[in-house]
């Protein structure tokens, strides 16, 4: 077993690597800073979840190639499945670690208000809170499976939250299933929150009754498990494949226990045809539940008996889905075979004032040490200081004209003449909305993807008419239109 060397690096001359907050079976998950955003920026800080290959001990091709495949497979459900309840994936990359060794990693929203189990051993929750959590949760995981995606492995510890406490998002899709419902499924999930048609304790003895077959129903099974260690504060270690028959007697007592059980019954019946079908069909069913709560709040806001779960968006949140990746296995990349062509030899610490190094590109080569690798750092360092120098100096004089030219361009003091044939040009710095007028008091009319190659038409205060020239990248589906209106912080002029 070999861990990534990537803590107080910068990844892809973005993402600073903070600490690493947790590692699987094939895949070490680290927070990091993301240099490009805005620091009051809601994605600010991310998750990297980064692909590494070498946690496993007996690791062969097939094993290698069937790693990165769901490695990749979890990026494509997280896109396929974008929802304000549902974690969202910022972007990925392939890079190498500062030992030199090739990793595929993918960029995450960091959620900074822990996960539900995390919430309910500080302190308990109310009905009406544990509602609000399953609403959420219902309209994310219906979402998910109206997209052909299972999650399979919905628990307290996958269900992340905002640092308000006031969304909720599901995360951990690396075991989901997508396509068919009724194909085979490897035996998989936490053994307390498992159904019985997946679970590693039944995969011999009930298999044969109701068949291993993938549908909602399982997840909504896990998700009847996740209420009752909301509303009991502890797991239904007592129901391990079982249905859910009692609550807690401090539960008990409530008024709404009774119906809230009948719920949690039926959704872990071990036939998945018993239990309830959709997760629309489960919100349903705690109707009368919420009608008692409400019943009992008069500052509650009445709602229709059979409404839809409601998805909760937070701050930041985009359905805007980045670029798809396209991982290969590690050991095809033309990187790696460099790097076992190459001696081995030990990669030097950096130096304490050196905090965050950035780490090389697959194509770069790979470090070493010794005499000689001294004497060409400190060949380098001394042309470096140089051209800092000079490059300071040039910088300062460029200042000086350009501070001279604007005065006297603003001061009237000689005429700014521009040709008339000229034409403004630019690029789109962001995915961004085209609008039908300078202002985002509208509906969009377009969408122009990021270095989006756009013609100015007009201008308005800080506002820009463009016709599209070129898209960044093509996107199907929603507004159409290529002329249209945008922000002039989201676009790149090419005359600056």
């Amino acid at each position: 077993m070999r861990e990534l060397s990537l803590e107080h690096c910068r990844l892809d001359k973005r993402y600073d690597i903070r600490e690493r907050l947790g590692r699987g079976s094939y895949a070490e998950i680290y927070l990091a800073s993301d240099v490009v955003a805005a620091p009051n920026s809601p994605h600010s800080k991310v998750v990297v979840k980064a692909l590494n290959v070498f946690l496993q001990d007996d690791l062969d091709n097939e094993l290698e190639r069937t790693l990165v495949e769901n490695f990749q497979n979890e990026a494509i459900a997280l896109d396929r499945v974008r929802h304000p309840n549902i974690i969202s994936r910022l972007g990925h990359g392939t890079a190498r670690d500062l030992a030199g060794y090739v990793f595929h990693y993918i960029v995450l929203e960091y959620l900074s208000g822990g996960d539900l189990q995390a919430l309910v051993r500080k302190r308990p929750l109310s009905l009406s809170e544990v509602l609000g959590i399953v609403e959420q949760i219902c309209a994310g995981l219906g979402h998910a499976h109206r997209q052909g995606v299972i999650h399979r492995d919905i628990k307290p510890q996958n269900l992340l939250l905002t640092s308000d406490h006031s969304t909720v998002k599901i995360a951990d899709f690396g075991v989901a299933r997508l396509g068919a419902y009724d194909s085979p499924v490897t035996r998989v999930g936490t053994n307390v929150y498992a159904p019985p048609e997946h679970s590693p304790a039944f995969a011999t003895s009930r298999e044969h009754e109701h068949g291993s077959v993938l549908s909602p129903a399982s997840d909504i099974y896990s998700l009847a498990k996740t209420v009752y260690t909301l509303i009991a504060r502890e797991a239904p270690r007592a129901f391990v494949n079982e249905p859910i028959t009692s609550l807690p007697d401090a539960v008990f007592d409530e008024e709404w226990a009774e119906s809230m059980l009948a719920v949690l019954r039926r959704s872990t019946l071990d036939d998945p045809k018993d239990r309830y079908q959709s997760t629309d069909d489960l919100w349903q069913a705690l109707a009368s539940v919420r009608e008692q709560i409400e019943a009992e709040d008069e500052s509650t806001v009445l709602r229709p008996r059979y409404e839809p779960p409601k998805a909760h968006p937070a701050i930041g949140y985009s359905p805007i889905v980045p670029e798809q990746p396209d991982f290969e296995s590690v050991s095809e990349t033309p990187a790696f075979k460099r790097q076992i062509d190459l001696p081995r030899r030990p990669v030097q610490a950096a130096p304490p004032a050196q905090r965050f190094p950035a780490m090389d590109r697959p194509n770069a080569p790979v470090a070493t040490s010794g005499p000689a690798a001294i004497a060409r750092t400190r060949k380098s360092s001394r042309f470096l200081r140089k051209l800092a120098a000079f490059g300071l100096f040039a910088t300062l004089f460029a200042g000086v004209l350009y501070g001279t030219a604007a005065y006297i361009r603003n001061s009237g003091l000689v005429p700014w003449i521009l040709s008339p044939f000229a034409t403004r040009t630019g690029v789109a710095n962001t995915d961004i909305y085209l609008r039908p007028d300078p202002s985002t008091d509208n509906d969009p009319i377009g969408l122009v993807t990021r270095n989006s190659k756009v013609r100015i038409v007009n201008s308005q205060n800080n506002w820009y008419q463009v016709d599209v020239v070129q898209q960044g990248r093509q996107r199907a589906g929603g507004p159409q239109a290529s002329r249209g209106w945008l922000n002039g912080k989201y676009i790149d002029l090419d005359d600056k």
